[in-house]
C-alpha cells in the first residue's frame, strides 16, 4: 500500500506540487511584507494626508476600501511580475539545454 501510494505521488508530481504552493505561499507572505513595509511608506511620502490606507468611498450604505484596494493591487502586480519574470527565466534555461 505504501508503495502504491508513493508511486502515485511520484507518477503525478505531487510532492513537487506540495513544496511549489509552501514556497508560493511564502513568497506571496514576503511581497505583501515588501509592499507594506518598503513601497507603501514611499507612496505615503506623496500624498497630502498620508493615511491612504484609510481611504474609504461612500455611497450611501457602501463603503469601498479604497485604500486597501490600492495595497492589494499593488501586492498583485509585483507578484504577477515575479512569477513572469521566474516563468521566463526557466523557459529560458529549458530551451538552452535542448
Amino acid at each position: 500500500m505504501i508503495k502504491e501510494f508513493m508511486a502515485f505521488l511520484q507518477k503525478y508530481g505531487v510532492i513537487g506540487l506540495a513544496i511549489a504552493v509552501v514556497i508560493g505561499g511564502k513568497v506571496n507572505a514576503f511581497v505583501t511584507a515588501t509592499v507594506t513595509d518598503l513601497v507603501m511608506p514611499f507612496i505615503g511620502i506623496f500624498i497630502p494626508q498620508g493615511s491612504w490606507q484609510t481611504w474609504e468611498l461612500v455611497i450611501g450604505p457602501l463603503k469601498l476600501a479604497l485604500g486597501h484596494w490600492l495595497g492589494s493591487a499593488i501586492d498583485f502586480v509585483i507578484v504577477a511580475y515575479i512569477v513572469f519574470a521566474f516563468t521566463k527565466f526557466i523557459l529560458k534555461e529549458e530551451v538552452a539545454k535542448k
